[in-house]
C-alpha cells in the first residue's frame, strides 16, 4: 500500500520542499505560491518566510533561532508555530525531509 510519505516534523527536522514542487511569485496575482503537479497553494507571507529558510540543510530549530533573532520573539513560540505550520504542509504534501547524503 503505497500512500503519501508524511514526515513528522520535529525542531530536528530538516524540511525541504519536495522535487515536484517549487516555491515561486505570481508576479501576475503578486503573490507567493507553492506549485506542484495539479495543484497550488498560496501561503502567506509568513509562511513563505519559513520556507524560504527551508533548504534542507537548516533545521526547524535553525529556522526558529533565525526568525527568534529577526522578530526578537521567543524561541519557544516561534518553534511550536514552525513546528504546526510545517507538519500542515507536510500532512498535505507540500513537504518533505531533506535525506542524509551518502556521497
Amino acid at each position: 500500500m503505497a500512500g503519501p510519505r508524511n514526515i513528522s516534523v520535529s525542531e530536528a527536522s530538516r524540511p525541504v520542499l519536495p522535487r515536484h514542487a517549487k516555491l515561486k511569485y505570481d508576479e501576475t496575482r503578486k503573490v507567493w505560491v507553492i506549485l506542484a503537479p495539479e495543484r497550488v497553494l498560496a501561503p502567506d507571507e509568513i509562511a513563505v518566510e519559513v520556507l524560504q529558510l527551508c533548504n534542507g540543510e537548516r533545521s526547524v530549530g535553525d529556522v526558529s533561532d533565525q526568525l527568534a533573532a529577526k522578530y526578537a520573539a521567543p524561541r519557544e513560540a516561534i518553534l511550536a508555530d514552525v513546528i504546526v505550520m510545517l507538519q500542515d504542509l507536510a500532512d498535505k504534501g507540500f513537504l518533505t525531509e531533506a535525506r542524509e547524503k551518502t556521497s
